[in-house]
């Protein structure tokens, strides 16, 4: 069975966002579960979380990454894109995950995700979602297919309180929900579980995200400095 260090050394140069401790912790909740389960990532890019879910999977689980490879939407500041970039970007990720060795654990669904929802009926176990950052699609992916996590199941959120678009969509759909409790992040990263929250125990979990907005602040404005060029260093995830 690999390790969470194998998976780390096999998307050491794959391009992508999700850092080694993000990458450990989606690791360690998808080795966590049992077969059969479900799998679903929403956003792929060029295959680093993808591989990662799919060497920590175990045996008879079903990984699905869902990515239409469009050109857009493709990572910071490069919302608009062109088809022969996502025509590159498929090519890379395709590549990755022969390299990786996962490629036949993987069906990728080459859909926008909200297209994908009418090709994978079903509950979901593990959500993993860093699909589009702008606040209309991300709150979509949040309500709808969040709405496919089944019940204890868990669901993640890549860009939590650093891009616009996915926190707004965070304190729309999760600040005050009745379903989902707010386990914590590792950076960027945000971890619910599915489970039923009310009255005080709605109000805690409430107040534990809303904790998170001061970081959210800081988060964009140190992107403000890196686009006027008054500040050197990593995009924040």
């Amino acid at each position: 069975m690999p390790t969470a260090r194998d998976a780390l050394a096999a998307v050491a140069d794959v391009e992508g966002w999700l850092t080694p401790d993000q990458a450990t912790r989606l690791w360690e909740r998808a080795a966590a579960l049992a077969p059969p389960a479900r799998i679903v990532e929403i956003g792929s890019y060029r295959g680093r979380s993808a591989i990662v879910l799919a060497m920590a999977a175990p045996d008879g689980a079903e990984v699905i990454a869902i990515d239409p490879h469009a050109g857009n939407d493709r990572g910071p500041q490069q919302i608009e894109g062109t088809a022969s970039e996502g025509e590159r970007d498929n090519a890379a990720f395709r590549a990755n995950l022969e390299h990786a060795g996962v490629a036949g654990r993987i069906r990728h669904v080459r859909l926008p995700s909200q297209e994908a929802l009418a090709e994978l009926p079903g509950a979901v176990d593990l959500l993993y979602v860093d699909g589009a950052h702008r606040y209309t699609p991300a709150r979509d992916d949040l309500e709808r297919w969040g709405a496919r996590v089944r019940p204890g199941g868990r669901m993640l959120v890549h860009d939590s309180f650093s891009s616009i678009g996915v926190t707004l969509a965070i304190v729309r759909q999760l600040l005050f929900a009745r379903e989902f409790r707010y386990e914590g992040r590792t950076g960027s990263l945000a971890e619910y579980t599915r489970v039923p929250a009310a009255g005080s125990a709605r109000l805690r979990n409430a107040l534990r995200q809303a904790g998170q907005l001061g970081w959210f602040a800081r988060n964009v404005a140190l992107k403000l400095l890196i686009v006027l060029r008054l500040r050197r260093g990593d995009w924040p995830y």
